[in-house]
């Protein structure tokens, strides 16, 4: 191991204090030598993982453009390759890994192609341990709590031409000059606050990303502020549990108040994610429903039906309180949408456990839910769990349990059709440059038909036909 190499620790990583998290704002810096190091020189870059990964994906191209290099979209074009990484299931880490070692070839015709790892899966320790031992053409790795430190490491690993490995494992601070190039031209991602620190059993992401610590209100306005005088249409306030925003500012000022404030800054829709049912509050419903522009969709992970299952999940909240919260939020909104997470397959979960979770589905009948086999993650509680349940069964309770929410799912979109909705248009389809696509005020994905339609206009339409994740439609 180089003595310089800064190498990550799962231990550190899961400290607390109650000490506030510093702001900076000239943390990030590019030194005069560094300037114009990219200059005639690309990049690619891969994103794994959630819409987390993807605002980090654009601070780091943000950077990059600022050091002169330019992007590409082959990696077989790039003279550097950035994979920015997703820990929260085995499966993404295994795509990550067989790209990694399926992109190695490139460097037999460019030797001086370079490589570089980052976001969750650099923060695991294992999973350094094994990028270093076994995959030798990585070149530069770092974490999710030292991005601003990029362009000092990239110019190390460049001129040194030996692996540059640096990966703090702390609480964070919150970094508040960082350069960004913002991937969409209608729809941004704005970051209200980072980390987790709910430690439920089964989750890396409290070890990855840091404690919860929230931007100040007047940054993140003045942000929105600037995303629609710029003419974006839409934001989605990001936060590992945007719920838990402004807890660790020692005030009065919370979510709700945060979420008004943005609404009345009058961008056209404003989305959140995710919300963590355990401090859903009634005041954050009456707000939603008073705005217009909150768009009436939320993302709520139950995770599972069972309150057995729940309190060893360590998720802080029962069946019973979801299915409460559920009801209240549909009696104040009707018509809102609902999608979830669902975990099958915890340790040990018996029949009528899974049982309770087909309950939780048929009662709430989601629009939408991300359902997985559990997946035990180094270094949580719930990877030391001795598990009796056979992958068979577990294959088996998913796949009755995809059905159900497909089933769900078909009849929700079935009630759209003949009805009007406003989709704000993301362009063509890919398939068919007849077609065009975007989104409903509930997130439902519509490919329509029309003339003079552009990119980013917020058009009707009238649905003349559903699919079980989709629907289709003509312009009015």
């Amino acid at each position: 191991m180089k003595k310089d190499w800064k190498l990550p620790s799962l231990k550190d990583a899961q400290i607390r204090t109650t000490k506030q998290s510093l702001v900076e704002r000239e943390l990030f810096d590019i030194p005069s030598h560094i300037k114009n190091m990219g200059n005639g020189r690309k990049f690619f870059l891969r994103t794994y993982g959630c819409q987390a990964n993807e605002r980090d994906s654009e601070t780091i191209a943000g950077i990059l453009y600022q050091l002169g290099f330019s992007s590409v979209k082959k990696p077989e074009d790039a003279d550097i390759i950035f994979f920015n990484t997703c820990a929260v299931r085995k499966n993404a880490e295994d795509k990550v890994i067989g790209e990694i070692g399926h992109l190695k070839v490139l460097k037999r015709t460019n030797p001086d192609l370079m490589f570089a790892v980052c976001g969750c899966m650099a923060q695991e320790e294992d999973i350094v341990n094994l990028l270093l031992k076994k995959h030798h053409h990585i070149d530069l790795i770092f974490g999710t709590h030292n991005i601003h430190r990029l362009p000092n490491l990239l110019y190390n690993a460049m001129i040194s031409k030996e692996r540059t490995v640096e990966v703090y494992s702390k609480e964070g601070e919150v970094i508040e000059n960082l350069p960004a190039k913002r991937f969409g031209k209608h729809k941004a991602w704005v970051n209200i606050m980072y980390g987790c620190d709910k430690f439920c059993t089964y989750c890396i992401v409290p070890y990855t990303r840091g404690k919860e610590r929230s931007r100040s209100a007047l940054d993140i306005l003045d942000e929105v502020a600037q995303l629609k005088k710029e003419g974006f249409k839409e934001v989605s306030l990001l936060g590992q549990n945007v719920n838990s925003y402004g807890k660790d500012l020692n005030c009065d000022y919370n979510f709700a108040n945060l979420l008004e404030d943005v609404a009345k800054i009058g961008i056209d829709r404003v989305r959140f994610t995710t919300s963590h049912p355990w401090d859903f509050t009634d005041e954050m419903i009456d707000v939603v429903a008073k705005y217009d522009n909150i768009m009436k969709y939320i993302h709520l992970p139950v995770q599972s039906g069972s309150s057995e299952i729940l309190k060893i999940m360590g998720r802080r909240y029962s069946s019973e309180d979801y299915y409460t919260l559920y009801d209240k939020i549909i009696a104040k909104m009707p018509g809102c949408a609902f999608s979830s997470d669902i975990i099958v397959g915890f340790p040990n979960e018996t029949d009528e456990q899974f049982n309770e979770t087909l309950n939780m589905v048929e009662h709430c009948k989601f629009d939408n839910v991300y359902s997985f086999i559990y997946s035990p993650r180094i270094g949580t509680p719930a990877a030391k769990m001795v598990d009796n349940v056979p992958f068979e069964v577990k294959q088996k309770r998913l796949q009755i349990l995809q059905d159900k929410i497909n089933h769900y799912s078909n009849l929700n979109n079935q009630k759209y059709v003949g009805e009007k909705v406003m989709v704000l248009v993301d362009g063509k389809s890919k398939k068919n440059d007849q077609v065009y696509s975007g989104y409903t005020q509930a997130n439902k994905l519509v490919n329509f038909t029309g003339d003079n339609i552009n990119d980013g206009d917020i058009i009707e339409v009238i649905i003349t036909e559903h699919k079980s994740w989709t629907l289709n439609g003509e312009k009015i």
